[in-house]
């Protein structure tokens, strides 16, 4: 997909990604502490049911599951050679279970630490993107970052190596405020400005908090704004599992709010499940 095809497809309409990924292979059956990636490699088929059932409820973009697949974050369980093999199989087992019908995103996210110098975080990305590139991707997404950095390092990265849209979301306080400082205000401006393709938040909080953030975002950029957020605010059950509060018709009721508030691309995070994604395509095919 070229950059100005994708920003066609986000002037007709608003673009749906989309959802949960990890707490739904939790349900699966994934266990906690496990490398997620490595997870998926060995068990593909419950990542191939929830996205196809994604492509079913109306999502035009899935994330392929690259979401840690770094050198920085594989580290953490001695993977850090395996970069390569991770993404190619990774994008994969995701284009089987969508074909060529939904577009796939090579998904990229935080390292999770603040004092990573620069180099390092663009050499990390590079390498993913690189992977991505080569097995097919047809956009690139940095989701789930902290800080501006992040962001910063992989639209440096994905301009050395190919000229696919990048789109940038960060996780922020219901405030507006970002993890390693600053705030998503400066964040998108300073994120359009080196070229990014779309901008927006992702988890973060629901929906329903979110308008304030989103009505100010949109009158600071003037690319397609996302929003993918949680469902609801979760609460722990005795079992030490996430309950999120919000079921699949308030979510898109809200969301409903956000796109008229000015979000282009929208989607949702922790919580959510195809059935969210069923009710927010609903409501764009009853002409929001």
């Amino acid at each position: 997909m070229t950059k100005k095809e994708f920003q066609n497809l986000a002037k007709q309409r608003p673009i749906i990604l989309d959802g949960a990924t990890g707490s739904n292979l939790m349900k699966a059956g994934m266990p906690r502490g496990v490398c997620t990636e490595q997870w998926i490699c060995e068990n593909p088929k419950p990542l191939q049911e929830l996205q196809r059932a994604y492509e079913k409820a109306g999502s035009q973009v899935v994330y392929a599951p690259t979401f840690s697949a770094n050198r920085i974050s594989l580290k953490n369980y001695g993977l850090e050679n395996q970069v390569a093999e991770l993404n190619k199989a990774l994008i994969e087992i995701s284009r089987t279970a969508v074909g060529s019908q939904v577009l796939v995103a090579g998904d990229l996210t935080t390292a999770g630490k603040q004092e990573i110098p620069y180099e390092e975080l663009l050499e990390a990305y590079r390498e993913q993107i690189v992977v991505q590139t080569q097995e097919g991707v047809d956009l690139l997404v940095a989701e789930t970052m902290l800080g501006v950095t992040e962001c910063m390092a992989v639209l440096d990265a994905a301009a050395s190596v190919c000229n696919l849209p990048v789109m940038c979301t960060l996780t922020v306080e219901s405030d507006g405020s970002l993890f390693f400082g600053g705030n998503i205000y400066e964040a998108v401006e300073t994120l359009e400005e080196m070229g990014a393709d779309a901008v927006g938040i992702n988890c973060s909080t629901g929906p329903d908090q979110l308008l304030s953030v989103v009505e100010n975002m949109r009158k600071r950029v003037s690319i397609p704004l996302i929003v993918k957020p949680n469902a609801g605010m979760p609460i722990i059950n005795e079992q030490g599992q996430p309950v999120y509060s919000m079921g699949a018709k308030e979510f898109a009721d809200c969301m409903k709010r956000l796109v008229q508030a000015g979000a282009d691309i929208i989607g949702g995070c922790c919580g959510t499940t195809p059935e969210y994604i069923e009710k927010l395509h609903n409501i764009f095919l009853a002409h929001i």
